[in-house]
């Protein structure tokens, strides 16, 4: 609520406002709550609002260390990025990083805290509860306004009774909430009519409008839809955002690029020739990012695969990181891809192995912590051996490769304990970090390619040894620029395409009161 006396219609009430929050959920994941959320801080930031991010509990194996060595959602840290802040383990008390169909890593302010089931985990829900209250608390008392984001869809009625990041969270917490649908899927209407109608009346109380996103065409011809729903419903749609293909970078997991695998939008090369790039899309990747500013550069292809037949003609292999980096290694061998990797590396071709891929390039890999595997064969690529621990390394260090300065983030129980190999980065100690051996390159370093310097030099080494004398690596890529960039879009998307005013109330004074409550309402 707003304080006594604050001044209207000078675009400075925020300065008056008392906790101001607003919670977007989702039709389904993907549906866009992410990039919404990360537009709307962005949108308040430039009105020089203090503005913070917050997603109670994020199931993603894309993460980030933050500058206290905490470990956060991804999505959470780019959200950080479009406030104009550093990420903080706040924005993010629970993740939980699946390590198999039925297990995940308990993430909690921060620092990993076991392994639990799905049945498990219901058990610790009130406590964390407890969590997700005190620190959203906080961050209300310390910004000017919080934009949460939800998990999944808000109408799992299944796990109703146990939810931290829906609607258990705006009930508690008293916030109001916004659902998102993706028109690109098809049936966007019954999407967002059924979420309402499936929830109780408790939860229905706090939905106070709707954004459609992904939208191709005329908005016009959504008119006639948009006005059914708001009778139906007694709410608005507060906006539609149209289809942006630029929106691409920082994608929430693997799942989210093209169908055929595609990363971003490919330039044409700046030589006669392209650099083409096959990242292993192993089934527990995790950071898929790292691999996105790569796809930046102009002339360079980068494609998912799952296939071995799909590395044939690549240039180069990337093998990226692995919450479970045993098992996907075995499920390298079964499928043939392991075959491939190293068929590619006989015939002299560069590859990369980032963080859980760097660990399969080892001799051995002794496991009694993730998998519990214990001693089992790395493909045998980098002359080094990886011990699992059970305390994580989350740090964000910096150093020097290929002569070119280096910052990045570790997130990993792997250790190297015998290391044969020439290191690739020069850490300021004098020590190494990572291997470089004739065509391989292999490093614990999440975002090393995210260094402008450090990627140029890359590419030109992985273009030599490819045998692409006719590539030409690009001199001006700004990957940061380009990140800002598309936080900028965002923020303008939801500027032109949103009723900010509508918004604004909603976030001032929070749900109306008298909503109707759709039939069955659970």
């Amino acid at each position: 609520m707003a304080a006594p006396g604050c001044p209207r219609g000078s675009g400075r009430w925020w300065r008056c406002v008392l906790a101001g929050a607003l919670l977007v959920a989702g039709t389904t994941s993907d549906a866009g709550k992410s990039v919404l959320v990360a537009g709307l801080c962005r949108w308040l930031a430039r009105q020089g609002v203090r503005v913070a991010p917050f997603k109670a509990q994020n199931m993603s194996n894309n993460s980030m260390v933050t500058l206290d060595g905490g470990e956060i959602g991804r999505a959470q840290a780019v959200q950080a990025a479009a406030c104009g802040v550093e990420p903080s383990v706040r924005f993010n008390p629970v993740l939980l990083k699946p390590g198999s169909d039925r297990t995940s890593q308990v993430v909690v302010l921060g620092k990993p805290t076991g392994f639990a089931s799905a049945l498990s985990y219901r058990a610790r829900k009130a406590e964390l509860m407890e969590v997700v209250l005190s620190t959203v608390a906080d961050l209300r008392a310390d910004y000017e306004v919080v934009i949460c984001e939800g998990a999944g869809s808000p109408t799992e009625i299944n796990l109703r009774a146990t939810d931290i990041a829906n609607m258990g969270l705006a009930r508690a917490a008293d916030i109001p909430v916004l659902v998102v649908g993706d028109i690109d899927r098809g049936g966007v209407f019954a999407h967002l009519f059924g979420t309402l109608a499936l929830l109780d009346a408790a939860d229905q109380a706090l939905i106070a409008g709707f954004v459609i996103n992904k939208f191709r065409g005329d908005p016009a011809l959504l008119d006639p839809g948009l006005a059914r729903l708001r009778l139906l419903t007694g709410r608005p749609v507060l906006g539609v955002l149209p289809w942006r293909e630029e929106l691409w970078l920082d994608a929430e997991d693997s799942l989210s690029y093209t169908a055929d695998g595609v990363v971003g939008r490919p330039r044409p090369p700046l030589g006669d020739q392209w650099l083409r790039v096959a990242v292993v899309r192993l089934p527990r990747i995790s950071n898929a990012t790292d691999v996105e500013a790569l796809a930046c550069e102009p002339g360079v292809s980068v494609r998912f695969v799952t296939e071995p037949a799909r590395l044939a003609d690549a240039d180069l292999v990337v093998l990226p990181g692995s919450k479970s980096t045993v098992d996907d290694l075995a499920w390298l061998r079964r499928t043939g891809l392991a075959d491939a990797v190293v068929d590619h590396h006989r015939r002299g071709l560069p590859l990369l192995g980032i963080c859980g891929g760097f660990q399969m390039l080892a001799n051995r890999i002794d496991d009694r912590v993730e998998s519990g595997a214990g001693t089992v064969d790395g493909l045998a690529l980098l002359d080094l051996d990886v011990e699992f621990a059970t305390g994580k390394t989350l740090t964000r260090p910096h150093g020097t490769v290929f002569d070119a300065p280096a910052t990045g983030y570790e997130i990993h129980h792997g250790r190297v304990t015998r290391h044969a190999e020439r290191s690739l980065i020069t850490l300021p100690d004098g020590s190494g970090e990572g291997a470089l051996a004739d065509a391989v390159v292999g490093t614990h370093w999440h975002g090393l390619l995210e260094n402008d310097g450090v990627r140029r030099a890359f590419l030109v080494w992985a273009a030599d040894r490819a045998g692409r004398a006719g590539f030409r690596p690009a001199v001006d890529t700004d990957f940061a620029a380009a990140r800002q960039a598309q936080l900028d879009l965002l923020g303008d998307l939801v500027a032109d395409h949103l009723d900010t005013r509508a918004i604004t109330h909603l976030i001032e004074h929070g749900a109306p009161p008298g909503l109707p409550v759709l039939p069955p309402g659970a």
